[in-house]
């Protein structure tokens, strides 16, 4: 199965395994998942890394390096996605995490997400 990652379990996938939820962790080490990074979530460490926010202190140049050296797959931003966004329903404002439900639509992949705001919404989503 095809999993995006969402920016908050890719950061802990990253550097805080420990706080993975033990969904979170089976997901990620099931040998039959793809597991997959979405260009959105490495341009949103970007930015808030560099206002200073503490929990984004991570150098996304080095994150992307290692996610694909430790076998993610990086997931590109189309125009596609980015006008699909506009049929998603106001339950969520993060225009990075819209971004990131708006690629799994349009892919036809599971969005894999610790934000219950996020998980209202129905379809890919799934919260662990």
């Amino acid at each position: 199965m095809k999993l995006l990652l969402d920016t908050q379990i890719l950061l802990w996938a990253a550097g805080q395994p420990e706080r993975l939820s033990a969904p979170a962790r089976k997901q990620l080490d099931n040998p039959g998942n793809e597991l997959l990074f979405s260009a959105a979530s490495i341009w949103e460490i970007a930015i808030k890394n560099g206002l200073g926010r503490d929990d984004f202190r991570v150098e996304p140049r080095l994150l992307r390096r290692g996610l694909l050296d430790n076998g993610y797959t990086e997931l590109p931003i189309t125009s596609q996605h980015a006008v699909s966004t506009d049929t998603l329903p106001p339950l969520h404002r993060d225009p990075f995490d819209r971004m990131l439900l708006a690629q799994a639509l349009v892919e036809g992949i599971t969005l894999l997400t610790a934000d219950a705001q996020l998980a209202r919404y129905g379809g890919p989503v799934r919260k662990v």
